[in-house]
């Protein structure tokens, strides 16, 4: 059976009402029919079995026939990643590739280096868009929930947001702090913050101000990779040391 991520407001006691992009993906590219089933992900870790009853041009109705018992959840921390801007198409690799690595939440924000600069009346759209990319992403790789895109104005922003039990700053200017020797001496935490630079990296007064804010700053050695290498790097490696990589 197909598996679809629904918002969970959508989803009633016995029946789902489809509308949006969603509805015409599986009306229109998907072509399904009534009859057809179907699993609901409501990006919360619910799930459930539904038959398709009715579809017209506006929206399609789905039948509950049962919530699938609950799975045991995702092992490991909650990991954030705050990525300051790339340019291009550059997120969209980054988001997608976050969330099938497991990361909880992902944060845009305009470093001092970012080339790209978001217009205050397109944010919205730029986020509804982000969070379709994470959805569809968390659908192709069965996550049973789905991360959050918040888009921040600035690193000032991203200090303030940060409420982290470990809080790591990834820069290439770090010549004493290796990311080994530091995970090694932590115990498990709960939940993780990693700050990564766009092109070109941070400054080194935004390396400053993250260090005061409690970040520690760490270097990944002689490797020096790309800001759309940077977060899957990361990802891995503490998924591979405290979550359910490997």
């Amino acid at each position: 059976m197909r598996r679809f991520m629904v918002d969970k407001r959508d989803i009633g006691e016995v029946d789902a009402v489809i509308t949006g992009y969603l509805h015409r993906h599986m009306a229109k590219v998907l072509r399904l029919k009534p009859g057809a089933r179907v699993i609901l992900a409501d990006g919360e870790g619910g799930e459930y079995e539904g038959i398709i009853d009715s579809l017209d041009a506006a929206s399609l109705r789905i039948g509950i026939v049962r919530q699938i018992p609950v799975q045991e959840g995702e092992l490991g921390p909650r990991i954030t990643i705050y990525q300051g801007l790339p340019k291009g198409d550059k997120l969209e690799l980054i988001l997608q590739k976050c969330t099938e690595l497991g990361a909880a939440e992902i944060v845009p924000f305009v470093a001092g280096r970012s080339i790209v600069r978001i217009n205050p009346q397109r944010g919205a759209s730029r986020v509804e868009r982000w969070q379709k990319i994470v959805a569809e992403a968390a659908r192709q790789s069965r996550r049973m929930t789905v991360p959050g895109v918040i888009l921040a104005d600035d690193l000032s922003q991203v200090l303030q947001l940060a409420r982290h039990s470990v809080k790591l700053l990834l820069w290439e200017e770090e010549k004493t702090n290796h990311l080994r020797d530091v995970l090694t001496g932590l115990p498990a935490p709960g939940d993780i913050g990693v700050l990564i630079g766009p092109e070109g990296g941070f400054s080194p007064e935004e390396a400053a101000a993250a260090s005061a804010a409690g970040f520690v700053p760490v270097s990944l050695g002689k490797r020096i990779v790309r800001t759309e290498t940077a977060s899957l790097a990361i990802l891995s490696i503490l998924q591979y040391q405290w979550g359910d990589l490997g």
